[in-house]
């Protein structure tokens, strides 16, 4: 019982620790289509941070796959939909980086604590469209 309490916390109180010390030492918001983005077209001294960045996104999923695997529901019954219904819903969020400027890590962790109205405005419409794409996937399909 407590640990469903204080793991969830201790976890974004670590996400919020990471992200304020990517913004005190390199003066970058931790957004993650940004970050990966940015080493699709990269910038010369501006990749090695990316890329660790990426490593550790990546390695504290694996480690948690090799960990506590439990934590994963089978991954049929995360996309009941198959692959096609998979490579869209990626292809949709890209799109929707792209038009938003960012992403719910960008928008709601970094910018929200920032006080930035504009990702304010953007995590409310992913938060609202996450909402209405459930509810039409579950009720109306």
């Amino acid at each position: 019982m407590i640990s469903s309490i204080l793991l969830p916390l201790l976890g974004g109180a670590l996400i919020g620790l990471s992200a304020s010390l990517l913004l005190l030492a390199n003066g970058r918001v931790a957004g993650i289509s940004g970050v990966v983005g940015s080493l699709l077209n990269p910038i010369r001294g501006d990749v090695a941070w990316r890329i660790l960045f990426f490593a550790g996104l990546l390695g504290g999923g694996l480690l948690l796959v090799l960990l506590r695997p439990q934590s994963f529901p089978s991954p049929a019954s995360l996309n009941p939909g198959g692959v096609a219904v998979l490579v869209a819903a990626g292809l949709l969020v890209g799109l929707g980086t792209r038009i938003g400027n960012g992403c719910t890590s960008g928008h709601g962790i970094c910018g929200i604590s920032r006080g930035a109205v504009r990702s304010i405005a953007a995590t409310l419409t992913f938060m609202a469209t996450g909402a209405i794409t459930v509810f039409v996937a579950r009720h109306v399909f």
